[in-house]
């Protein structure tokens, strides 16, 4: 994800492959009534490792995907050479990556270099989440979670007719007894910007709490 780079995107140029909207029918989901404080916030662990599916809807794509961390590190990749799109994201030594190695329509493959972006950078950003509520994610196995909103919206002005441009959105869905167990994301914003819809989610099948492997690929340049 450009490691859920929702909550501190990078400049639009870099485009990471990372995403609010409404809930599509693969992953529905019922609200129920909350019955305690707000909770914490989603935190995402140093160490974890999980997959699932990575899925454009306008596109009709749906491929494997991994998200893993280790020691503070993290990466996702979607998709892979046999499939339709494939991607990696990293937060890998203070720097965020971005590796686009197949997507319908794009011709150039840079990898793109953010320094001064980590975990504790991401997390930081995730503590401003506003809560939605607690909900069931119709799902197999069902799934209890918190739903959190997480945005930026530029520019910053306050209430009244500004005009706005929704840079990042996202829908983040946690176990509802470990904010460190991410379950399901949709992202929206300029940074899809190689959807025509500029919304991609991940839906997690499992998600474990123990060192994943990161590794930069050969055609990044590593951290300085």
């Amino acid at each position: 994800m450009a490691a859920l780079v929702l909550a501190a995107p990078p400049p639009v140029a870099a485009a990471p492959r990372t995403g609010a909207g409404t809930v599509p029918p693969f992953a529905t989901t019922a609200t129920r009534q909350q019955a305690s404080p707000t909770p914490p916030p989603p935190r995402l662990p140093r160490d974890f490792r999980g997959k699932g599916k990575w899925i454009v809807r306008d596109l009709d794509i749906e491929v494997p995907f991994t998200w893993e961390g280790r020691d503070g590190d993290s990466q996702m990749t979607a998709g892979g050479p046999q499939y339709p799109i494939w991607f990696t994201n990293l937060i890998y030594h203070d720097t965020l990556y971005t590796l686009t190695y197949k997507w319908p329509g794009l011709t150039e493959h840079p990898c793109s270099r953010i320094p001064g972006f980590n975990l504790e950078a991401l997390n930081q950003g995730f503590e401003n989440a506003r809560f939605v509520g607690p909900e069931t994610l119709r799902r197999t196995p069902q799934r209890r979670v918190n739903h959190w909103r997480v945005g930026v919206v530029l520019p910053q002005l306050p209430p009244g007719n500004h005009p706005r441009l929704p840079l990042a959105l996202g829908d983040i869905y946690v176990d509802e007894r470990d904010p460190g167990t991410f379950w399901q994301v949709l992202q929206f914003g300029v940074q899809n910007l190689y959807d025509p819809e500029l919304d991609e989610w991940l839906v997690m099948d499992t998600f474990e709490h123990r060192p994943g492997t990161v590794t930069l690929p050969r055609r990044c340049e590593p951290p300085r």
